[in-house]
């Protein structure tokens, strides 16, 4: 299964929900049964982030460039299960108060484009405090991905004012493979 399996659209110009199914502004996305390999590990937590073979190479790559300069992305969360999902959104819920609510900051289970195996939330290994929070686009490695993201086959999911609605998010970005590429 390639990236443009999952809602890419051949020509890279726009992209196209897997489904026009929506919830709370959210598009539709399988679980993916495709191969996962690992992205590499959450800090020092022991976690190891996992991401569909071909995007977790390429996260890999696009590490050891950023390396090289001296930006430290870190991975935060790749795959996840619906059922994973499920738990995140209900404690969303507890949070925010309301499905609505939760939904701005929380993709609901099977609308989460984690499940594809495609998106990953990147950190700054230098900025912890920045981890899944607005102020990550302060950091080097934001500068950094937005400068050289496309390179490897990662996009900004969620940019500040996204016509989803979903709030902005410049840790969440998703791999395209070569459509990214300019």
């Amino acid at each position: 299964m390639t990236a443009a399996d999952d809602g890419v659209d051949a020509a890279g110009e726009t992209r196209e929900p897997m489904t026009e199914d929506t919830k709370f502004g959210h598009f539709a996305f399988a679980e993916t049964s495709a191969a996962l390999g690992d992205a590499g590990g959450y800090r020092d937590t022991g976690r190891v982030v996992q991401l569909r073979t071909e995007a977790a190479d390429a996260f890999v790559a696009m590490q050891a460039a950023a390396q090289d300069v001296g930006v430290h992305l870190v991975p935060i969360s790749g795959y996840r299960t619906v059922g994973y999902q499920d738990g995140l959104f209900g404690r969303a819920i507890d949070r925010y108060g309301t499905p609505e609510e939760a939904a701005v900051w929380v993709a609901p289970p099977g609308y989460s484009e984690h499940h594809t195996g495609l998106a990953i939330d990147i950190g700054d290994l230098d900025h912890p405090e920045a981890d899944v929070e607005v102020s990550f686009e302060a950091t080097p490695a934001f500068d950094w991905l937005k400068n050289n993201a496309d390179r490897f086959g990662f996009e900004l999911s969620f940019p500040d004012g996204n016509p989803q609605g979903v709030s902005y998010e410049p840790w969440h970005w998703r791999f395209i493979g070569e459509l990214a590429t300019p």
